[in-house]
């Protein structure tokens, strides 16, 4: 068996490490993809009077942010560029804090605005398997 085989270049090892690459970067992909996905919707669902709730969303890595600015955004296309851009370099294994502090983003969240009576996290995390499912789909190797 050695001598028949022996001899050829076998690429299977080639071909399962070019899987590994594939794969690894399709979770990191995955990753990205989820969260970016997850903020979205937060900034999207969230009522709009001055815009600065929406503005308040911000992410950060590994740490909790507990500031709050005095930014406006009715439309939230900047905040979603800013939450974008934070995550340039997320790679799995961080852990990615969404938080918006403004003092009345509870109330917001239960019922305070008839803009968003079921709240802005509550469906967020409702549809959290769905986003999960489509970024895997999309990343699927």
């Amino acid at each position: 068996m050695t001598t028949r085989y022996g001899g050829l270049n076998g690429s299977f090892s080639l071909q399962i490490e070019e899987f590994q690459k594939k794969a690894l970067e399709a979770i990191g992909q995955t990753f990205k993809d989820v969260v970016i996905q997850v903020g979205e919707t937060l900034i999207n669902l969230s009522p709009v009077d001055t815009g600065r709730f929406k503005a308040n969303w911000h992410a950060s890595l590994d740490r909790v942010e507990s500031a709050t600015f005095d930014d406006y955004d009715k439309g939230g296309d900047e905040t979603i560029a800013s939450l974008i851009a934070a995550f340039n370099d997320l790679q799995p294994g961080q852990t990615v804090y969404i938080v918006n502090n403004l003092p009345y983003a509870i109330p917001l969240e239960y019922g305070h605005s008839q803009r968003a009576p079921g709240g802005i996290v509550r469906i967020t995390v409702a549809r959290f398997q769905a986003i999960v499912r489509d970024a895997a789909t999309r990343n699927k190797v």
